[in-house]
């Protein structure tokens, strides 16, 4: 191609366009068709025709149950709180209930209403759903964890183009502290909106800008690291880790029994789904699995301190290098205006195409 300009803008075009493929397979694959896969159901009752009831709703769902009986009522209460199961059929010829709990996931108990009012009526009376755990009234489907989860990402991958691109020339230990400084605003805003904006956190608060901080600045160590090796690849590395594959394993909208074995397979160790199940077990199930959720952010961010670490090592060795191969003539006034024009618009592109 004969054009350079020309050249220089198709190059760029690529990331966006990457960015309109990756989002349509991650979303579109993540969301267009939830079904159940295995999703964890139980019935109560201890004799023999509560589990031939089981094996018979077993026998008809095929591999979208997973069926269990429980011998009480409140058995299933506790297996629904610790999110061990979706939810639990009390089979009954005159009152039958279903207990669900959607604060852990709306979805999901829309999904097992689905699968046992048909049940129901073929004893030719109503079904009564209970909620055992609901979400507060400010956050009626329980879904308002999901999009602070997206406004915390987007605050942080997008400065992360920011600081790799207008800050490249600072020394790592700067950027470093930048990332620490923009991580502890970007929560600070969090806990803001679930707080006293929406109201998403009615207790423990604290808590919450805690994850919030230890999320952020996990993706913003990781990006300032990558940087050094990826330069304007980094945007759209970001993308792919903690948009396509984060929001769509985070169990915001749809819990991995809703979804592939691949997002389902995801969402026990991605970071996304740490915060989204860490703020769940801090708000409604009485802190059940809220520690192990802690840990999963505090290995990624270990994992973005080692790369920002990996990422110092490597600029350091590589400066003396840079430095002894630098021609002796100085750059012409052109050269120069020429160079400053190209890495203005590198920035640009980079920042806008993360935002």
């Amino acid at each position: 191609m004969r054009s350079p300009a020309l050249r220089h803008v198709l190059t760029h075009l690529i990331t966006p366009l990457l960015m309109c493929l990756g989002m349509g397979l991650a979303y579109m694959g993540a969301f267009v068709t939830p079904e159940p896969n295995h999703l964890p159901v139980a019935v109560v009752g201890a004799g023999p025709q509560a589990k031939v009831f089981a094996q018979t709703v077993k026998d008809t769902a095929g591999d979208k149950l997973e069926v269990r009986t429980v011998a009480t009522r409140a058995a299933a209460v506790d297996l629904l709180k610790s999110r061990d199961v979706t939810g639990a059929y009390v089979p009954s010829t005159k009152a039958p209930e279903l207990l669900v709990a959607t604060a852990a996931s709306d979805m999901g108990a829309t999904a097992v209403e689905k699968v046992f009012t048909p049940v129901a009526a073929k004893e030719g009376v109503p079904l009564k759903v209970t909620d055992v755990a609901a979400p507060v009234a400010d956050d009626p489907t329980g879904q308002g964890l999901f999009f602070l989860l997206i406004a915390l990402s987007i605050g942080s991958y997008a400065s992360v183009a920011a600081l790799g691109a207008a800050g490249a020339t600072l020394p790592m230990r700067i950027r470093a502290l930048l990332a620490l400084g923009v991580s502890a605003v970007v929560s600070g805003i969090g806990a803001l909106l679930a707080g006293p904006v929406f109201h998403l956190a009615h207790h423990d608060l604290t808590s919450v800008w805690g994850m919030a901080w230890l999320y952020s600045a996990g993706i913003l160590f990781i990006g300032v690291g990558l940087h050094t090796f990826l330069k304007r690849w980094t945007t759209l590395t970001m993308m792919v880790l903690f948009v396509m594959l984060n929001f769509t394993s985070s169990g915001g909208l749809f819990r991995p029994e809703l979804q592939n074995g691949f997002f389902g397979t995801l969402h026990a160790f991605w970071n996304g789904a740490g915060f989204v199940e860490g703020i769940r077990s801090l708000l409604y199930f009485g802190d059940d699995g809220f520690a192990r959720n802690v840990w999963t952010l505090v290995v990624w961010l270990l994992a973005g301190l080692a790369v920002t670490a990996t990422a110092a090592a490597y600029e350091r060795a590589r400066a003396p290098r840079r430095a002894a191969v630098l021609p002796d003539p100085a750059p012409t006034t052109e050269q120069v205006r020429q160079q400053v024009e190209e890495e203005e618009a590198e920035e640009e592109v980079e920042e806008t195409v993360g935002v």
